[in-house]
């Protein structure tokens, strides 16, 4: 059972490029007795000013403890003197486009709710969420979860096949209807982050750099792994892309579950050719129209590159292997950004182009179920069970402003 929160932290930020012009806005909800982050999130808002999305990441931040503290304690701390001021009720609320954001705002925070002034350098988790959401590289919330629930969803796809769902669920959802067979379970982990990752360069496949976990990816991965080990008899084996990172990645899973290791190339990440070690920014000015064509067709592929096209066929190609080799078995499967993104919007029968909008964290862990769809050539019928969680333990050594 989850103890109960008492208190929690928002800090919270936004910003605007042009002021006003394109606009984002970072929230983080942090437990004060564990500090661990208990959710965050990072979206963009359209056109807006630098005072609207601060204004945002507040309302943000107040849902995020509305939805996961409820009945907590709730200090606001920011870097935004305006908002800070105003909340506090020490200045008034003169501009129009202010006043119903500090309504809402005010609706949301509970009784007792403090606002606190903190500077910049103190405000970097909420800010690199914003900036991750103006330059299009994530859009939504992401939860943590504890080893129960971890554990309940790992569990739960064979409890729902064991008896019949109403009616009125299996005709919303697949992933529910009544199957006399035990599903297929991938437990989908990211590798940890190398000198790429934490520089935010483009980093492929085998064709690429090719760059190996650093101490804090490795330390990352091994968090992630003793999270999982309560569940270890349960995990047939680990399967991992051939590629350095997440082989690397793959072994320490191995080692702390006590599992073999094989490889399957179906799950190695995108070729981004000549992108391969570059920023953004960097891909941005020196192939604006290729980027451009990339991020508006999942068949454009960078020069020497893979599109998302391509990558889906072959991940596809190597979920049906997996299905086919491991029916009714739960396994680990180390990956990276865009092979585990491709199967969630398989999972999900969502367009190939969500992709877009997925948040992955290094070492997270995303659950999906497989009924069926093995040698049978069927196709499954799906179940996502958990989405980019994160360990506990992961809040002991990391600085996630630092990814």
């Amino acid at each position: 059972m989850t103890e109960r929160i008492r208190r929690v932290i928002i800090e919270a930020d936004g910003g605007s490029r042009g002021n006003p012009g394109p606009a984002g806005y970072g929230a983080v909800l942090r437990d004060v007795d564990t500090d661990r982050v208990l959710a965050e999130e990072g979206s963009t808002i359209g056109r807006a000013t630098n005072n609207v999305a601060e204004y945002s990441g507040l309302i943000a931040g107040l849902r995020l403890a509305r939805d996961h503290a409820p009945d907590a304690e709730i200090e606001v701390r920011m870097d935004s003197k305006l908002v800070v001021e105003q909340m506090s009720g020490r200045w008034k609320i003169k501009h129009p486009s202010m006043q119903p954001l500090a309504a809402q705002a005010a609706a949301l925070a509970p009784a007792g709710t403090s606002y606190s002034w903190i500077p910049r350098e103190r405000n970097k988790h909420a800010d690199r969420l914003a900036n991750e959401a103006m330059d299009g590289m994530r859009d939504g919330v992401t939860v943590a979860a504890d080893e129960d629930s971890l554990i309940e969803e790992i569990e739960s796809p064979a409890a729902a096949a064991a008896g019949d769902p109403p009616a009125s669920l299996q005709s919303q959802a697949r992933g529910w209807s009544a199957t006399s067979q035990e599903p297929t379970t991938l437990i989908l982990v990211r590798h940890g982050v190398t000198a790429h990752t934490v520089e935010k360069r483009f980093s492929g496949g085998l064709a690429s750099a090719n760059p190996p976990l650093s101490d804090e990816g490795r330390e990352q991965v091994r968090a992630t792994a003793e999270w999982l080990a309560p569940i270890a008899e349960k995990i047939e084996v680990v399967i991992a892309s051939p590629v350095r990172r997440t082989r690397e990645s793959a072994e320490i899973v191995a080692e702390v579950l006590g599992k073999a290791l094989v490889e399957e190339p179906g799950f190695a990440e995108m070729e981004f050719g000549i992108w391969d070690g570059m920023t953004f920014g960097e891909v941005a000015k020196a192939h604006p129209k290729m980027l451009d064509a990339w991020l508006g067709s999942i068949d454009a592929a960078p020069e020497g590159g893979e599109s998302f096209s391509i990558v889906e066929e072959r991940v596809l190609a190597g979920l049906q292997r997996v299905l086919s080799d491991h029916a009714g078995e739960t396994v680990v499967v180390v990956s990276h950004v865009t092979p585990i993104k491709t199967l969630v919007s398989h999972a999900v029968n969502a367009p190939l182009d969500s992709v877009f909008r997925m948040e992955l964290s290094p070492a997270s862990v995303t659950v999906v179920s497989f009924f069926g769809g093995g040698a049978d050539g069927d196709e499954p019928r799906t179940s996502m069970r958990l989405y980019n969680a994160l360990p506990p333990a992961r809040d002991a050594f990391a600085d996630p402003t630092r990814w």
